[in-house]
């Protein structure tokens, strides 16, 4: 396999899930300061419905685009529903597309080989969910095909409402048993260079234990996690936000490592610390997150 770092650097911190039927829904995105928003074709969308909902979602985004990264969930691509929701996404122009319920690399590369069969820009890029498991096992092959030329992989969703219903484990509060799963996610993403999303928390109302999960997210790794209201995007935005004295010890790295003393160096001395270059790396990515959080601030 040949490696390639094609990856978008972008902030997905909140990332809600509108359904594409709902009007009054579609009208509110563009005045909401999510990091990303997921416009649903599959579960929040009868499957009477489905055609109208493709229909809106192409003229709502050719004149309402909401200044934030487009994604859009298609149904599987066996279901009947999955040509033409791909059809569709590629008339709206999104940012990614969504894929539910992934579970082998073949699934991947189906949609890959369609959108190049249909010439979809080499900037689109793909997400999957990771809700099933045999998705569950298959996760590590599945986040190679995000190693590839062409290969599109961008980001993992977990989806615990239906790993939890295929596995029969509860939805108990702090999520014990779900931890291995959500980590083993966590871990080949970051395989592969790719972002991962924490799933959602059902309960809204519960500002206390939505908050508790995204703490436990953000202690994972996880990048951000998706949302079903907009009261979650407040405090998701916060919790998998930056520490503004990470940001700073970040800068020094950066600028010991920019000094002319210190340009060949692989480990220099900062403050009494010993500093590697791995930890310039990491350094220069928490700085540009941070970067990117003050432009959406800037943003009207």
């Amino acid at each position: 396999m040949t490696t390639l770092d094609h990856h978008p650097a972008r902030l997905r911190r909140s990332v809600l899930c509108v359904p594409a039927d709902n009007s009054r829904a579609l009208a509110k995105v563009r005045q909401l300061a999510a990091d990303a928003v997921i416009f649903d074709l599959e579960d929040a969308v009868a499957p009477e419905h489905k055609g109208e909902a493709r229909e809106a979602l192409v003229r709502h985004l050719s004149k309402n685009r909401p200044d934030c990264e487009v994604v859009i969930r298609v149904n599987a691509l066996g279901s009947g529903f999955g040509q033409m929701d791909l059809t569709a996404a590629l008339a709206a122009s999104p940012d990614a597309i969504l894929l539910p319920k992934v579970e082998s690399p073949a699934d991947i590369q189906v949609a890959v080989d369609w959108l190049a069969e249909n010439d979809a820009p080499e900037s689109l890029r793909l997400w999957a969910m990771i809700e099933t498991p045999r998705g569950l096992l298959n996760v590590a092959a599945i986040a190679e095909t995000g190693r590839t030329f062409g290969g599109r992989l961008d980001c993992f969703v977990v989806g615990l409402n239906d790993l939890r219903k295929e596995t029969r484990v509860p939805a108990h509060a702090g999520r014990t048993y779900l931890v291995p799963w959500l980590m083993q996610v966590l871990l080949t993403a970051r395989s592969s260079g790719l972002d991962a999303i924490d799933a959602v928390f059902n309960d809204f109302r519960d500002a206390d234990g939505f908050e508790a999960e995204c703490r436990q997210g953000r202690d994972m790794g996880y990048d951000g996690k998706m949302l079903i209201h907009p009261a979650q995007i407040g405090p998701a935005n916060e919790h998998f936000g930056v520490d503004q004295a990470a940001v700073d010890e970040a800068r020094a790295i950066i600028a010991a490592f920019d000094l002319p003393e210190n340009a060949d160096k692989g480990v220099i001395n900062l403050h009494g610390r010993m500093v590697e270059r791995l930890h310039l790396d990491q350094a220069l990515k928490l700085a540009a997150k941070a970067d990117m959080i003050e432009k959406r601030k800037a943003k009207p």
